[in-house]
């Protein structure tokens, strides 16, 4: 794979690879938590297997790798490159996954609730954009009462402007464009 270019993240602890050609397939992302989420896919096996590596996230045409503080850039990205530029995109493929099935989002709490479908379309059109700019993303696990359960991906799953000021962002649209009276927290 080629990489096009790589950019900082808000995260001081992640760094986004742009590539020349995709690693999933339409708007699908995998996020890899632990070398052992990792083990069936050999590009973000191969990144765990660096030092300092804590999360791969894939999304589209670019890969955000996180580490955990204890390494310097310039030496690190030198190191995820190599296993980048060297796999085939076969090699990020993470077959017969397509995202949470029907049956996996109907076991979250309160994925049934009618708000669901506004709270997408707001998060969607409002601040998955942003996010993934700055190599993140994030999922809604659940409902429960009026507090959205959120889990956020790739860069912005230990940055801690995601933890503050993006929750409150995210806080403040729903409840001027869906309902009043929800709250959002992560999950």
């Amino acid at each position: 794979m080629k990489i096009a270019e790589i950019e900082p993240t808000p995260n001081p602890n992640a760094m986004k690879f742009v590539l020349t050609e995709p690693v999933t397939t339409g708007f699908v992302t995998h996020s890899f938590e632990s070398p052992e989420a990792a083990e069936e896919v050999p590009l973000a096996r191969d990144l765990f297997a660096l030092d300092h590596v804590i999360s791969v996230y894939f999304a589209d045409r670019w890969i955000t790798v996180t580490q955990d503080g204890g390494a310097d850039w310039s030496q690190l990205l030198r190191e995820i490159a190599v296993p980048i530029r060297a796999a085939a995109r076969e090699d990020a493929l993470v077959l017969g996954d397509t995202g949470p099935s029907p049956e996996e989002l109907a076991e979250r709490p309160g994925m049934d609730d009618p708000r669901i479908p506004e709270i997408q379309e707001v998060l969607e059109e409002h601040i998955l954009p942003f996010l993934q700019g700055d190599g993140g993303g994030l999922q809604i696990m659940g409902l429960v009462d009026n507090e959205l359960l959120i889990r956020y991906e790739g860069a912005c799953g230990t940055c801690p402007a995601s933890m503050t000021g993006t929750l409150f962002a995210i806080e403040n649209l729903v409840q001027m464009q869906v309902d009043p009276d929800l709250v959002v927290t992560t999950y």
